[in-house]
This record gives structure tokens, sequence and C-alpha cells, in this order.
């Protein structure tokens, strides 16, 4: 049926690598689309989701906010709107070849909407700001000096090389920021800036390199994950499928990607190491 389908199969393309190919996308999802319209000649949807959550569960090793106090890692900003959540994100690399990349993440809203989205959007905020996994600003808007505030303490505690930020709305906080003596880096939301560090997530994550710490606020956004395709298999999130929130997932990426690119201690990065992964 592939050479039914592919009439170059062996020629133009060897077995070998459709086979490879064809094993890849089984283990990883993402990759599913591509193959089919690539190798098979198969019309599919731009969309599909994304994060095999049994992979993503296999992460959830413990992350110890004292044994990190020194080191060098890299933050992701997605302010989203005022009303939404709002997520800033660390991201810590590796020390040597048996270490992970470790996640810690820090989620607000507003505190007066906290009833409303439970009931509205059937999501259990209400019990993860009890057990601390969201933080809640006063009033009906999330307030950002407080979220500068909370960053500038971070900063005090872990060696925060740079905040990668979504452009979208974020020009006072990122000038107050500055102000504050970080570094802040705008990060491109369309393809090119977000395809390779999204597919080094999900290679990451199938070979077990990252370490979350099973966050209940990340893994629900990251099951809300559909991700666009477009001709060149480059892929990012799709904001219009991905109909709940996916914030801290934008955040992860975005700071995961100034931590392959930029390194740890040494400035090595990944992609100097082995190149950028195109799958």
């Amino acid at each position: 049926m592939w050479k039914k389908a592919n009439p170059s199969l062996g020629i133009t393309v060897g077995m070998d690598r459709v086979k490879a190919a064809f094993e890849s996308a089984r283990q990883n999802p993402a990759e599913e689309n591509s193959f089919r319209q690539l190798r098979l000649n198969q019309w599919v949807k731009q969309s599909m989701r994304w994060m095999p959550m049994d992979k993503w569960d296999a992460c959830a090793f413990a992350v110890d906010p004292e044994s990190l106090e020194g080191r060098v890692c890299y933050g992701g900003l997605d302010l989203s709107s005022s009303t939404d959540v709002t997520a800033f994100v660390l991201v810590f690399p590796p020390l040597d070849e048996d270490d992970k990349y470790i996640v810690m993440l820090f989620f607000w809203i507003p505190e007066d909407t906290v009833d409303l989205r439970v009931r509205r959007d059937h999501v259990n905020y209400d019990l993860w700001a009890k057990q601390g996994f969201i933080k809640t600003t006063e009033g009906n808007v999330v307030h950002y000096g407080f979220i500068e505030t909370f960053i500038e303490e971070l900063g005090t505690k872990y060696n925060i090389r740079e905040i990668a930020f979504d452009r979208w709305g974020a020009v006072q906080m990122v000038q107050n920021l500055e102000g504050l003596g970080f570094t802040v880096v705008p990060f491109g939301q369309g393809f090119k800036d977000m395809s390779p560090p999204t597919k080094e997530l999900m290679n990451l994550t199938l070979e077990q390199k990252i370490a979350h710490g099973g966050h209940p606020v990340l893994r629900w956004m990251m099951d809300n994950i559909y991700i666009r395709t477009d001709p060149a298999g480059n892929i990012k999130a799709d904001k219009e499928k991905s109909t709940e929130r996916i914030d801290g997932v934008i955040a992860t990426i975005m700071a995961l990607d100034r931590a392959i690119r930029c390194g740890g201690i040494t400035g090595a990065s990944v992609y100097d190491e082995r190149g950028i992964l195109f799958i």
C-alpha cells in the first residue's frame, strides 16, 4: 500500500527511511500528519492533538526549588490578557549528560474571578489556588506589578540569564523588568521561532530528559494543546483549536528555547552539538 501511495518509494527515498519515519510517528502523534502527507500522499487536517499524556506523566520527576538555588536558568513569560492566566516559567539546563531540563512554573489569575472561572470553565482553579499551584492577585484583573515583584524575588534565588516574552501586550512589563536588571528578549509566535523548541520539547519528553514535577496546571494545559503544521513540516501550538488555556505551555517552550540555545554555565547549546531537530 505504501508503494501505491508513493510510487517513488525505493527509488528517490529508501524504504528504511520510510519505515523509520513510520515507527517514529507511532511514538509521536505530532509526526503523524507529516508522515501521512509526505509519505502516503494523504490529505490531512492542519491541526491535531499533540502530546501523548502517558509520556508526559512519565516525566513527573520531583523538582526541588531549594536545590536549584543559584543555578543558571532561563525564563518564559506569557502575559495573555489581563483577565486570563498569566504564566512564568523557569527552565534549568542540565549540568551534565545524566541531568534533565528542569521546569519550574508559576501561574496567576485575578482573585475576584476564581469562582466565576470554576463555574464557567469547569476547571479546578479554586483547588489549585488552595494547593498553591496557582497564585491570585487582588481584583478582577491580573496585577502585573505583583508579578514583577515576584520575578524580582526569584532573581535573588536563581541565576536568571534571560527572560523570553511574547511581544503582545508586554511592553510596559518588559520595560519594568529591564529596569530591575533582567535581560528580556522578544520571542516570535510564528513557525520560525516556535517550531524548533516545540519539537525539542516533544523529543525531551519521549526520552524522559525533562522534569516538570507533575504540575497539575501545566498538565491540564499540555493536554489542551493542538498543533498546526505548515507545508515545510514546521509546527506550533494552534491557539484557535486549543480552546482551553495553554499559556503555561507557550511560556515553557519559550524558556526551553533560550535554555537550549544559550546552554548552562558553560554556554553550550544542544543545537550546537547536534543541530535543530527536524521531525
